[in-house]
């Protein structure tokens, strides 16, 4: 599977990358999934510190111990949480993050993660002392490289002005077109990877969009009625017979896109979402076709 570089780092993923917040507690499972996947070319994982309070790292540690020279490994910090009571606070301060990165290094068992994120972020932040949080722990080794994940787009162009950070993971997909309008360009044009998450759009867009809309759509999604899901449903169903693969392929196009990060809770969806070629570009017909069956929207909450 081809590779694509995160930004100016010396770090390069897959084209599909494997969000593990779905693996589930099993960890042989689990481990079942992340060694399928790595055999079929993806090499990245993106994991959290929140995700299942902690728990989600220490699976993922336990299934990459003997292979991490293999794996290219994401997590996140910024909630700052208490495994015991569940509950959880905002926390992007210079110490939290300082005090996050050892306690994931532990839970993942391993002595450096490739990319680190602020897991969110608002632009009330101290964003300097989080900025400047990610440059300590990148000179000391612990991290290779750093980045934010948000859809917030006065956030992102706060973390392009001020920082030197090398990818941004956001929501992408072709029903939520939202980073076309004003964002992608922008981190094309300042060399910044775009990771982009929900790529089926809560499986909308996958080959079991029919089932997903009746059972999620029924208000809608963004700015779609039901009846605009059921209609592009099948368009997209004339025009491929994968559209997992079509859906991931429409993502990718965009030159600031690293990588489509999909989840996975079993070994079928995990071969569903895998199952396609991934490095032959979309053609541009069938890139503005894609378009004109769905439409722009913007950003009006979450700025």
């Amino acid at each position: 599977m081809k590779k694509n570089q995160i930004g100016s780092s010396d770090i390069y993923i897959s084209q599909l990358t494997l969000g593990c917040m779905s693996l589930g507690k099993d960890t042989a499972k689990a481990k079942s999934m992340i060694d399928m996947a790595l055999e079929h070319g993806i090499n990245h994982l993106d994991t959290a510190d929140l995700y299942d309070f902690g728990d989600n790292e220490e699976i993922v540690g336990s299934a990459i111990k003997h292979r991490r020279e293999d794996v290219v490994l994401t997590t996140k910090v910024g909630n700052h949480f208490n495994r015991e009571t569940r509950k959880w606070y905002w926390d992007p301060s210079k110490e939290h993050i300082q005090q996050g990165v050892k306690a994931s290094l532990k839970r993942l068992n391993t002595d450096y993660i490739d990319f680190y994120m602020l897991h969110g972020g608002t632009i009330d932040d101290p964003i300097d002392e989080t900025i400047e949080a990610f440059e300590i722990l990148k000179k000391e080794g612990l991290i290779r490289a750093y980045g934010i994940s948000s859809i917030r787009p006065n956030v992102i162009r706060e973390y392009v002005k001020r920082s030197a950070m090398d990818g941004i993971m956001m929501q992408y997909n072709l029903l939520d077109r939202r980073p076309e309008e004003e964002i992608l360009d922008l981190l094309d044009e300042n060399n910044i990877s775009v990771l982009a998450r929900g790529p089926l759009a809560k499986g909308m867009l996958s080959n079991q969009a029919a089932k997903q809309i009746a059972a999620k759509g029924e208000t809608g999604y963004l700015d779609y009625s039901y009846k605009e899901l059921q209609s592009i449903n099948d368009e997209l169903t004339k025009l491929s017979s994968n559209k997992n693969e079509l859906s991931f392929r429409y993502i990718l196009k965009h030159p600031a896109v690293a990588s489509v990060v999909f989840g996975a809770s079993s070994i079928d969806q995990l071969k569903e979402n895998i199952n396609g070629d991934f490095n032959k570009e979309l053609q541009d017909d069938t890139y503005h076709n894609l378009k004109k069956i769905t439409k722009p929207v913007t950003y009006q909450a979450h700025r």
